[in-house]
Parts: structure tokens; sequence; C-alpha cells
């Protein structure tokens, strides 16, 4: 089966972009990011933005990263896959990242959510001066990484984030 991202998520002020490697399966699914209940992704943001993601609907999800100036992507665009694991992508092709990057002046930072987002997204922002922030998966699957160890790395977001939101666009 073919796999297709979702389109990114991303106001024109966004601050920082946090780029998973692509949707899997219960997400694709859902036709929203990160919709597995297992995954800690909307916990973790949560907690960079000190609001309680995970008790909201996915609408207010995005409207709460909007307002903090946070844009959401995926480095693949489509790929075959069988299942949700990162190892099984195949034939992959991936989304412009650089022409993104380049479309929001004042981004500060590229966030990875685990290895294989950082790998495939550090070689198609080759050359961006963009900083980038390598973070531990927020995926079930990742389970090598105790939860409050990666709740100490994905925190560090804070540092690319206004103190207060800019109003929602």
């Amino acid at each position: 089966m073919r796999a297709r991202s979702f389109p990114p998520v991303a106001r024109p002020d966004a601050r920082l972009l946090i780029l998973g490697s692509l949707p899997g399966t219960r997400s694709l699914e859902a036709g929203q990011y990160y919709a597995h209940p297992q995954n800690r992704f909307w916990h973790l943001v949560g907690l960079a933005i000190d609001t309680d993601l995970v008790a909201i609907d996915y609408t207010t999800r995005l409207a709460a990263l909007a307002a903090h100036r946070i844009a959401l992507w995926d480095v693949v665009a489509s790929a075959r896959r069988e299942g949700s694991l990162d190892a099984a992508i195949r034939e992959a092709e991936f989304n412009p990242l650089a022409d993104l990057v380049a479309s929001l002046p004042d981004l500060g930072a590229v966030a990875f959510n685990g290895r294989k987002a950082e790998t495939i997204g550090e070689k198609l922002l080759a050359g961006s001066p963009v900083q980038r922030v390598a973070l531990p998966s927020s995926s079930p699957a990742f389970a090598a990484m105790p939860l409050a160890e990666k709740e100490k790395h994905w925190r560090r977001l804070r540092d690319f984030l206004e103190t207060s939101p800019g109003p929602a666009h």
C-alpha cells in the first residue's frame, strides 16, 4: 500500500516546524496527525506549550499549535509501507521541505520527531541556515527511552517559542 502524508499545518509566521516521518496507519485512517492513542506526540508538545492537548479535540489541538506558532508536517510525501513502522518505509518520495522553510520568514528552528525524520530532513534541508533540533520519537514503537526522559527533551521546544502566543491566523 502507498501511504501519503497530509498537507502541512503552518501559519505564515510560524516560529517552530515539527517534522515527523510519515503518518501511521491509524493517523491515515482518521485523517489526523498523530491519531494513534499510544503515540505521545500531543502530550509531549503540550508540555512545551503548557496546554493539555490530549484532553481536547483535534481541531482545537491544531488551533493551539497555530496560536503558539508551531507548524507541523512530515518529511515523506508518499511511500510504500506495510504497517506503521518507519523501518518499513520503501520507495519514498519526499516533501519539499526547503520550500516550506523558505516560506516561513520567522522560523527559528526545525524539530525532528524521531531518527527517521531527522535523517531524511537533514538531507532535504542541507544548506539551510535554520537551526535543527533532534527529538526522541513520540511513537510507542520507541520504548527504549522512558517517557520522563522524552519529556525532558521535548520541553526544550519552549526555547523556540514566544512566551505568549500570537493571534491565530
